[in-house]
């Protein structure tokens, strides 16, 4: 099993089946500043140029030894071809959301039958394609996107998803189904692009915003049927303590769950999903990552492999400020593990 390239070891943990060693790569976010002055593709133009965003995301394989390369390096790109307005951020600070298209009703909600050639999804696109040029056939690339729940509350905004979601069921429903359908088309796209995975961001589904009735009664069946439609190896990370609904995410249809560090043990969490899907995780991006040192980056591996992790990456988008060090010592503690 040795000889297996890290496409192969990555799909195949994900897939159930047994491996050499786990893999160690992020499926969030992995854009840092320290690398965008060492390849010169600084956000935030690289957020829309495709050879700069694909240079970033290389560089992080490359140069740390993450064992995937993933773009891009944010959670705005759906949300914005389909309407929303986006404030690009800074060089250390990621898109978001500032304007919705949607807040007061759905009488014209539709998607733009022109989706796929709208706002920075071309860019997209065109540098998965780019980095399988690049990398070469044995590379796992990670398509990364907005999750169907925070596609909808995008679209509506936030206090409008959650007002629907008790005064106004059918706009609820109604709006979610208008992102899952979004969704799919835009996942599918980056798979035919070149994408081995892909990993769905959904942070307005974490239990500090929806209920565990609402996830179970409303946004499963959502999850579910998106998973079901993608065309390659999916993964969702829900940010937060989603011990309240990890049972349920577990029912979903994704390959892999990502979660954070506040899940707490990675030995009970594995203990709830069983064999439905495989744990990714769960070292803490903001709080051991980001300010190192490097011992303790390596003990908190050791730990999380020792407990069943099935792969170790940040347990959430790696901060723009980490250093790269601090990525290098993540990868050194899984290879030390296995030495």
């Amino acid at each position: 099993m040795s000889d297996l390239t890290l496409k192969e070891r990555l799909l195949n943990v994900l897939e159930g089946k047994e491996v050499d060693k786990v893999p160690v790569c992020s499926v969030t976010q992995t854009g840092i500043v320290e690398l965008m002055d060492e390849v010169g593709a600084p956000w935030p133009e690289s957020h829309s140029d495709a050879e700069l965003m694909a240079k970033l995301a290389i560089a992080n394989h490359e140069l740390s030894g993450l064992e995937a390369v993933r773009v891009p390096y944010c959670l705005t790109v759906l949300v914005e071809a389909m309407g929303c307005e986006i404030n690009m951020g800074t060089k250390n600070r990621q898109p978001s959301v500032t304007g919705h298209p949607y807040p007061k009703s759905l009488d014209d909600a539709a998607i733009p039958e022109d989706l796929l050639q709208r706002g920075r999804i071309p860019a997209v696109l065109e540098a998965i394609k780019i980095i399988r040029d690049k990398v070469g056939p044995d590379v796992p690339i990670i398509g990364g996107m907005e999750g169907p729940i925070t596609i909808a509350s995008d679209l509506a905004s936030v206090k409008s998803f959650m007002k629907w979601s008790i005064k106004k069921p059918d706009l609820f429903e109604q709006v979610l189904d208008l992102a899952t359908e979004a969704a799919i088309i835009y996942a599918n796209e980056m798979v035919e692009a070149g994408a081995d995975v892909i990993s769905v961001a959904d942070p307005v589904a974490s239990p500090d915003l929806m209920s565990p009735d609402s996830f179970k009664d409303f946004l499963m069946p959502r999850l579910q049927k998106f998973s079901g439609a993608v065309n390659s190896t999916t993964i969702l990370h829900i940010c937060g303590n989603v011990n309240p609904v990890l049972d349920y995410m577990a029912d979903c249809g994704f390959e892999g769950l990502s979660v954070e560090e506040k899940i707490g043990s990675v030995k009970k969490a594995k203990e709830v999903i069983g064999t439905r899907a495989r744990l990714v995780g769960n070292i803490s991006s903001p709080f051991t990552l980001l300010p190192g040192p490097a011992d303790k980056i390596k003990t908190e591996s050791r730990q999380a492999m020792d407990d069943g992790i099935d792969v170790l990456a940040p347990g959430c988008g790696i901060a723009p400020m980490t250093p790269l060090e601090n990525i290098k010592a993540l990868v050194a503690a899984r290879d030390e593990y296995y030495a």
